[in-house]
C-alpha cells in the first residue's frame, strides 16, 4: 500500500519538473549525497548513506535505506524515502511526492507542501504550518498537526503486528491535533492511543479513540505509560 502510493506521487513529481531537472542523477552503494544551495539534480539513491539538500535546491527525488534526509529551506523535491533513518524538511519547501521512512521520524517546517502522504512505522511526525495533500499514516510513533496544517486526507494508525516480542507495556503513542489545524478526512486508530484536539481545531470522523479536548497552547502533560 505504501509503495504503491510512492510510486503514484513520485510519477508526478516527474511530470511537474522540467526535463533538465534530471540531467544529473546521482547513485551510491556507500557514501552520503550533499546537494548544494541552489543547485538542481534528478533522483538522488544511495544506500549507506545519508542525503542533504541545501536551501532552494531542486531534485527530482531522494532515497536511501540507511541514512537522514534533510532538507533546507525553500527546497523542492519529488518523493522523499528512507528506511533507517529521520527525515527533516525546514521551511516552505514543497514536496511534490510522498514522504516516508519505516525507523525514524518525520518533521516538516512552516510553510511546507507535501503532495503526497506522510508515513512512518516507528518514528514521530510533526508538522507545522503544514499542507499536506494525502494522509498521514504510522503504526507506533507520536504524531503532532500543529498550528495551522491541514492535511486533507485522513489519519491513520494502523495496528502493531504480533510478530515482534515486547517486555513490558507497550507505550502508548501521543496524538496532538493543534491550535487552527485541520484534518478533513477520517481519524482511525487500529490501536490505543492518547488523543488531543484543540478547540480551534477541525477534524474528519473520529473511531477507535476518543479525544480530549484543550484550549491551552499546548495539550496538557501526559504521564507515563
Amino acid at each position: 500500500m505504501i509503495r504503491t502510493r510512492l510510486a503514484l506521487a513520485l510519477l508526478a513529481a516527474v511530470a511537474a519538473l522540467p526535463a533538465h531537472a534530471f540531467d544529473r542523477d546521482v547513485s551510491k552503494v556507500n557514501g552520503g549525497i550533499t546537494v548544494e544551495a541552489g543547485e538542481q539534480y534528478g533522483a538522488l539513491d544511495t544506500v549507506n548513506g545519508g542525503i542533504d539538500i541545501g536551501a532552494n535546491a531542486r531534485v527530482a527525488s531522494a532515497e536511501t535505506v540507511n541514512g537522514g534526509i534533510e532538507v533546507g529551506a525553500g527546497a523542492q523535491t519529488g518523493a522523499l524515502e528512507t528506511v533507517n533513518g529521520g527525515i527533516r524538511i525546514e521551511e516552505n519547501v514543497t514536496a511534490s511526492g510522498g514522504v516516508s521512512t519505516v525507523n525514524g521520524g518525520i518533521f516538516v517546517g512552516r510553510g511546507g507542501k507535501v503532495a503526497g502522504s506522510v508515513e512512518t512505522v516507528n518514528g514521530a511526525i510533526g508538522l507545522v504550518d503544514t499542507d499536506v495533500d494525502g494522509d498521514i499514516e504510522t503504526v507506533n510513533g507520536d504524531v503532532t498537526v500543529g498550528i495551522g496544517s491541514h492535511v486533507r486526507g485522513g489519519l491513520h494508525y494502523e495496528k502493531p503486528g504480533t510478530s515482534i516480542i515486547h517486555f513490558g507495556k507497550r507505550r502508548v503513542p501521543r496524538v496532538v491535533i493543534g491550535p487552527n489545524a485541520r484534518v478533513d478526512g477520517p481519524l482511525r486508530f487500529e490501536r490505543e492511543v492518547v488523543l488531543y484536539v484543540h478547540a480551534t481545531a477541525k477534524t474528519g470522523a473520529i473511531s477507535g479513540a476518543s479525544a480530549i479536548r484543550f484550549d491551552t497552547p499546548q495539550p496538557p502533560e501526559q504521564a507515563e505509560n
